[in-house]
């Protein structure tokens, strides 16, 4: 099954074959950074090939020195976008996803690094939408 994605103004958009090997939600600072967000929520693929239906020319990656961290974005909204990293790894940001893949989250990692305001999530209120 093809699953579709696309970044915030929709000028990069792609699909990529639903055979995650993982889904991990990343409590890494450096995550963290990168998402604005308490983790980042990334699909894992080996062996998958992200087919860009458009905008392509507009996914910029970074690769933090000395590290392996990588994140693809779209260069004129700033969303993240799936990487394409050697030997056919690919990463996909779970929230770059127009439609929903078959596996959920498989496990939350890095949670010794996680931000200390987190634990407090559960007990703060929710709104339906925008509060008044």
């Amino acid at each position: 099954m093809q699953i579709t994605g696309s970044c915030l103004c929709g000028k990069v958009q792609f699909d990529i074959s639903d055979n995650f090997n993982s889904f991990y939600l990343c409590h890494c600072s450096r995550c963290r950074k990168a998402t604005g967000t308490v983790h980042g929520a990334n699909l894992f693929a080996t062996n998958a090939t992200i087919n860009w239906l458009s905008g392509k020319e507009m996914v910029k990656t970074f690769n933090l020195p000395n590290t392996r961290f990588t994140k693809s974005f779209c260069t004129e909204c700033g969303s993240p976008v799936p990487t394409e990293i050697k030997d056919k790894l690919v990463i996909v940001p779970a929230g770059s996803l127009d439609t929903s893949p078959t596996i959920n989250p498989t496990a939350h990692i890095f949670c010794d690094d996680r931000a200390s305001w987190e634990d407090a999530l559960e007990n703060i209120k929710r709104f339906p939408g925008l509060p008044e």
